[in-house]
């Protein structure tokens, strides 16, 4: 019997599981090592956060991204993107060195025990644990938009689909969003010499600039603090206080979260999109159509046509392929390792994330979730790395209030057990010795 059973191994999941080894609990963490990273990122993709705001939290501080980068002789600077696989390589260095060993096999399911778990791999063994904290990462939460979703495989895909782009070299590649990932990815798409566009619901595309030195005067720190989300004191204080966001009322935080930080482009990849400081179409060739609303989607000889409604009249685009890089809700009835009965009746906040108390526990007892789902409750922070650290804390912290709270509740069944059997023993009917139970003890 496990205290901990940790369903991912991602950086939130490598996390709870460094900080839950070092607090004494028995712990187990499934999942395939850093797997967003590696397998759901094309290569030429970079970390969006900064380096310094990118580590992976253990107890004693010695194995963040800076120390790694030091190690391996790699830059990790102010206002440099550190490309996505040296930041997968450095979660598997975590892995190795800061967390318990990692059993790399997938789940199948989490479902209730009378002890508190049953956690079943894909290949049918069964671990029992008197909590779980499901750290799934943002995969199984993958949304596509509902007009082009029954268009098939072959003709739709989300952003997170694809380790490797060149499949789609040759074809035509309409990408929907206006994030990140939308632009990165046709900006890498149009690299390799595919014919892409952007097509956005937003007016215009939003562009992050380069953020300001890490030393510059005091009175323009104190202006606009540096954070792990940006600069200025409304990002500080949702990337240095998610437990004081976390006590504002359900209504503020939910309008928070579907506002702040919203789809923008980093500051690096903005020249490679455009192809020059006018914004214009340049050798790249991202062509970029804003302010548009797919209506209609059909196939029509093997492409797809597509119908959007625009400021001032309809437009028709044909493509190959629809490229969905349009985010990720993180609704309860996604988290598809948990039974149903479990999952259906999770209490939920009115966006559909599950409901989290202080220490990441939900309204089912020793069940605790990580990261993307807990945004709603703790703030923008949890949809990045930078939420990782406190995250760690504050659930390992939960775990160990719910097993001692399990202790005591065993402890007094057992007690109560005790009292009649006492009775018994001190009159025995059967012609046993009196304290002869006829069961064996432990």
């Amino acid at each position: 019997m496990h205290d901990l059973l940790i369903v991912g191994a991602g950086p939130y999941g490598l996390s709870i599981a460094a900080h839950a080894a070092a607090a004494g609990l028995g712990v187990r963490v499934f999942g395939r090592p850093m797997a967003s990273w590696r397998d759901h990122m094309p290569r030429g993709m970079f970390l969006k956060s900064e380096p310094w705001a990118s580590d992976l939290s253990d107890p004693g501080g010695q194995f963040g991204l800076a120390a790694y980068c030091a190690r391996e002789g790699l830059p990790a600077e102010h206002g440099v993107p550190l490309p996505v696989e040296h930041f997968a390589a450095y979660g598997l260095w975590f892995a190795a060195h800061a967390a318990p060993p990692v059993d790399k096999r997938l789940i199948r399911s989490v479902r209730p025990a009378p002890d508190g778990f049953a956690v079943t791999t894909a290949d049918g063994e069964t671990f029992h644990g008197r909590t779980v904290a499901l750290a799934v990462g943002v995969l199984p939460f993958a949304e596509i938009p509902a007009v082009v979703r029954d268009l098939g495989p072959a003709h739709v895909s989300h952003s997170s689909d694809h380790a490797d782009l060149r499949p789609l070299r040759d074809k035509d590649v309409t990408v929907l969003g206006a994030g990140q990932a939308a632009l990165e990815t046709a900006a890498l798409l149009a690299e390799q010499g595919t014919r892409v566009r952007v097509l956005a619901r937003a007016p215009h595309v939003r562009w992050n600039t380069l953020p300001p030195a890490w030393q510059r005067p005091w009175w323009q720190s104190a202006r606009a603090p540096h954070s792990g989300l940006g600069c200025g004191w409304r990002n500080w204080f949702y990337a240095e206080r998610p437990g004081l966001f976390h006590r504002l009322p359900e209504p503020v935080r939910a309008r928070v979260c579907a506002t702040a930080l919203g789809p923008a482009g980093a500051w690096w990849v903005r020249d490679r999109v455009e192809g020059g400081a006018g914004g214009a179409e340049g050798p790249v060739g991202v062509e970029v159509v804003t302010g548009h609303r797919i209506v209609a989607a059909r196939l029509t000889g093997g492409r797809v046509r597509l119908t959007a409604h625009g400021p001032d009249t309809t437009s028709v685009f044909e493509t190959d392929h629809v490229l969905a890089a349009t985010g990720f809700r993180a609704e309860a009835d996604r988290i598809d390792v948990l039974a149903p009965d479990v999952r259906d009746r999770l209490r939920t906040l009115p966006d559909g994330s599950p409901y989290v108390g202080g220490g990441f526990e939900t309204s089912w007892p020793g069940l605790f979730v990580a990261g993307l789902p807990t945004a709603s409750s703790f703030g923008p922070a949890m949809r990045f790395v930078q939420g990782a650290g406190f995250t760690a804390e504050r659930l390992v912290a939960g775990v160990r209030r719910c097993v001692r709270r399990q202790g005591r509740e065993a402890g007094q069944v057992r007690r109560a057990d005790a009292v009649p059997s006492a009775r018994l023993s001190a009159h025995p009917a059967d012609g046993r010795a009196p304290h002869d139970s006829g069961t064996p003890t432990h």
